[in-house]
C-alpha cells in the first residue's frame, strides 16, 4: 500500500464518515465537509485514485477500495478512541476533536494500541 500523507487520511476518513452518514460521496460532498476549494479536493481524489485508495464512477461518485477502507477505520477510530480519552481527562469537546485530529496522525500503531488497551483498563475499573 502506498503510504499516505496526513491530508490523504483526513480525505479517505471523510469519505467514510460521509458515507455512514448515508450519502453517496461525491468531490463537492468533500468540499462542503472539509470546507475546502474545489481544485483542491479535485486533485486529492485524483491522488488517492491513482494510489488505489478510491474508485470514481461515471457520475463522479466516490467508493473506497479495501485499501482505502482499511486507512479510513483506522484514522476514524484513532479520532474516536483519542477524542473520548481527551473529553474524559476534562478536555472540552471542541479543543478535543481538534488535538485528536493533530494526534491521530502523529502516533505511532504500537503507541495507539497500548494507549487503547489502557483506556479499555482504566474503564473497566
Amino acid at each position: 500500500m502506498p503510504k499516505l500523507y496526513e491530508s490523504g487520511e483526513n480525505y479517505l476518513e471523510t469519505i467514510l464518515i460521509l458515507r455512514n452518514r448515508g450519502a453517496e460521496v461525491r468531490s463537492i460532498d468533500i468540499v462542503r465537509e472539509m470546507e475546502l476549494s474545489k481544485p483542491s479536493v479535485s486533485r486529492a481524489v485524483g491522488i488517492l485514485r491513482d494510489g488505489g485508495f478510491i474508485t470514481v464512477d461515471e457520475n463522479g461518485y466516490i467508493t473506497l477500495t479495501p485499501d482505502g477502507l482499511a486507512v479510513a477505520e483506522q484514522i476514524y477510530e484513532r479520532h474516536e478512541v483519542l477524542t473520548d480519552w481527551l473529553i474524559g481527562l476534562g478536555v472540552n469537546r471542541e479543543t478535543a476533536e481538534q488535538d485528536a485530529c493533530k494526534l491521530e496522525h502523529a502516533i505511532s500503531a504500537e503507541s495507539f494500541e497500548k494507549l487503547k488497551a489502557h483506556i479499555r483498563e482504566e474503564h473497566h475499573k
